[in-house]
């Protein structure tokens, strides 16, 4: 009778991690210290000063929320001559630049928020 309590448990176990897992992986549950999309800190939308004369598409690994997506954001925008509007179904940020700023800034300032670049690539304007 023992036995079966603890296999019985530990098939609950299981069932509510694999759960919270797909929830997570989806985008769907708390994770990066947010408990709920609606409940994520929203990012002030933030305006070039200048005419827009490139924009840029980084390819980000790793972003599972809202709270990821507003993270990046907002690291990105802190770059003078920068706006970033981040994708989280396609896990990519779409950077409009008012000046030249390297690949190599962009790539740190997501890195800074513990998420991967996998690319950057120019795209027309």
């Amino acid at each position: 009778m023992g036995n079966i309590i603890v296999v019985v448990v530990l098939v609950i176990i299981i069932i509510l991690a694999v759960k919270g897992s797909t929830k997570h992986f989806r985008g769907e549950g708390g994770c990066c210290g947010g408990s709920c999309s609606d409940c994520a800190p929203k990012t002030e939308k933030k305006k070039l000063t200048g005419n827009k004369i490139a924009e840029k598409i980084i390819h980000i690994e790793g972003m599972h929320c809202e709270n990821c997506k507003n993270s990046v954001e907002r690291q990105i925008n802190k770059i003078d001559g920068a706006v970033a509007n981040v994708n989280l179904k396609k896990n990519i940020a779409v950077v409009s630049l008012d000046r030249e700023v390297p690949d190599e800034v962009l790539k740190k300032a997501v890195e800074q928020v513990d998420f991967a670049v996998s690319s950057i690539e120019d795209k027309e304007v």
